[in-house]
């Protein structure tokens, strides 16, 4: 197990021992716990987690970025064009020949666009794909044995309140015996 696990996994055990160690009440069966102490553990979990699930929120702001040049590139394309088809519209002797370089300048920006736009979605389609991967791997090496862990604390704890219900009864039983002597 890599270092991260090991790490998590002691974290783990320390909010478990932060909660056996908490003051019990016994009328209300609640744990008396200082929030302070488990806020820190959960922090450093947090500290903890790998950099791919950081990673997955700047491959989405890297693809809002990317689609934004595009859509920017594109429409400065077409005003380009649009700026040369009005000024050869301004001459008179060649307007013919400007309408059909305009549709030109269009027809190459728009495939120029839709290329651009293509190779975008295909790169952004691929780090999503690894980036799916790389989550799929974290979660069958850190989530199941973080959730197996979790579960045996749980188990744990329920045994601890089920000993110690055990012996509070006996205590009661105990003490009607007593009173009924």
């Amino acid at each position: 197990m890599s270092e991260l696990g090991v790490s998590v996994l002691d974290l783990l055990d320390e909010l478990e021992e932060i909660v056996e160690a908490g003051s019990q009440v016994p009328v209300l069966k609640k744990v008396m716990i200082d929030p302070n102490e488990i806020l820190e553990v959960v922090k450093e979990i947090r500290l903890s987690l790998p950099d791919e699930i950081q990673q997955a929120q700047y491959i989405k702001d890297e693809r809002d970025r990317i689609m934004n040049e595009a859509k920017a590139e594109y429409e400065k394309i077409i005003k380009q064009g649009q700026e040369k088809a009005e000024q050869l519209i301004e001459n008179d002797e060649i307007t013919v020949k400007s309408k059909a370089r305009a549709e030109e300048i269009m027809r190459i920006a728009r495939e120029n666009s839709s290329i651009m736009k293509m190779s975008i979605l295909d790169y952004t389609d691929s780090m999503l794909y690894n980036l799916q991967e790389k989550v799929d791997q974290l979660y069958s090496t850190y989530f199941t044995d973080m959730y197996d862990e979790l579960q045996s604390s749980f188990e744990k704890i329920n045994a601890n309140i089920a000993q110690s219900r055990s012996e509070v009864k006996d205590q009661i039983y105990k003490s009607q015996q007593e009173n009924n002597v």
